[in-house]
């Protein structure tokens, strides 16, 4: 069983509003990025919400677990440990993480993670690279959850640990389905929505 949880808890300052309630060509973002996960094949499937956590919740399916993030403000490391802590209370055996900023990340950049990550001997960790370069979504495999947890810092997410530890990290190209960019300033959110093609 592999899991899926959306990072969807902090303000976005730079944007001006909490990225989740942007609305985009096919809806919000929020709910871009999680049908991402549940078309990509992942079961459960939660999203970790803190700033504007009562807007945001209501535009998650009924089916998406509310993972609430108190501590949202110090950063994407907080909300990482959510997704991993509560992975592991539901016995999956790994979990894509995928920001709710990714737009270009659709369901067959998750499924490809996924599947690469979840066949043989146990769910390794996999991480989506786009000519070459490591970027989201990640899967985590549940052997990993602890030690990830533990090195995640500040707004760095699990960064610090994949960089640490490229020789676990495999790494599957996604260039050819999906656009890793991510959405920081209202600039970028106009010029995404001029020219969005594909993904949510």
């Amino acid at each position: 069983m592999i899991a899926g949880v959306v990072l969807a808890a902090g303000a976005g300052r730079r944007m001006g509003q909490p990225k989740g309630l942007l609305s985009g060509p096919h809806g919000p973002l929020v709910r871009g990025a999680v049908s991402a996960l549940l078309d990509g094949g992942c079961s459960p499937v939660g999203a970790v919400i803190g700033a504007a956590a009562d807007q945001v919740s209501t535009l998650l399916p009924e089916e998406v677990h509310e993972l609430h993030n108190p501590a949202w403000r110090q950063g994407m490391s907080t909300s990482v440990r959510q997704a991993l802590e509560w992975s592991e209370r539901v016995g999956a055996d790994g979990v894509v993480i995928l920001p709710v900023d990714t737009p270009g990340l659709g369901a067959a950049v998750v499924r490809r993670v996924r599947e690469h990550g979840s066949g043989g001997a146990g769910v390794r960790v996999v991480q989506a690279t786009f000519e070459g370069r490591p970027r989201n979504p990640v899967l985590i495999g549940a052997s990993y959850f602890e030690e990830v947890s533990a090195a995640t810092v500040g707004d760095s997410g699990a960064r610090v640990w994949l960089e640490a530890n490229r020789d676990l990290v495999e790494g599957v190209e996604c260039s050819d389905i999906g656009d890793p960019n991510d959405l920081d300033t209202p600039d970028q959110l106009e010029r995404w929505r001029r020219n969005a093609s594909q993904a949510y």
